[in-house]
């Protein structure tokens, strides 16, 4: 990511989630708080999210009004939430951001959500979106077409779970990526 300076200025007026939340109208936070009551993280989960020890930001470029956000970034909060010590979510709204940086754009286009991983000091370590392999499965499986979902309706329980499972793998792994790096292990002599 050759734009840092961007990615920590947007991280620094991002938003905590409940926040954002409060950005949409009623009807749109229906729509997150109904994702959000449906998913859950298991023991197991909740006991790895737990165990992280390095810092790490995790920056969502969003719509809250994007049916793929509504199904997909309270998931991220729920991880989140289960270690607000170490992971820091903030969230942009893309429609204020106009276009994304080149960096950013997804098959030529200014997808969200897009999340960006970031280091405690603020060194870029990945970036995923607009959708999960679970979630393109589910899209694929239900012949959408080029509509965006709505929202209007949770996705069904069993491709939450997997939707879920694939952003865990993701944080998960800039966590390992993070604890792994000789620059973190040198600063914190583990």
């Amino acid at each position: 990511m050759t734009n840092t300076p961007f990615l920590v200025e947007k991280f620094g007026m991002g938003l905590p989630y409940e926040r954002y939340l409060q950005t949409g109208n009623e009807e749109r936070q229906r729509r997150w708080k109904q994702v959000y009551d449906a998913v859950h993280l298991t023991d197991a989960q909740k006991s790895l999210v737990g165990g992280f020890v390095r810092q790490m930001k995790i920056l969502i470029f969003s719509g809250i009004w994007c049916g793929d956000c509504v199904q997909q970034c309270p998931l991220i909060h729920r991880i989140a939430e289960a270690n607000p010590e170490k992971i820091d979510l903030r969230f942009a709204e893309r429609a204020k951001e106009s276009e994304l940086v080149p960096e950013l754009r997804i098959n030529a286009g200014s997808r969200v959500p897009v999340v960006v991983f970031l280091s405690e000091d603020n060194e870029w370590c990945a970036t995923a979106g607009d959708r999960t392999i679970h979630r393109y499965r589910a899209l694929a499986h239900a012949r959408l077409g080029p509509m965006c979902p709505t929202g209007i309706v949770a996705p069904e329980k069993e491709e939450l779970d997997a939707t879920l499972a694939d952003w865990l793998n993701d944080v998960e792994r800039v966590q390992l990526m993070l604890r792994l790096t000789p620059r973190l292990r040198q600063k914190y002599q583990d």
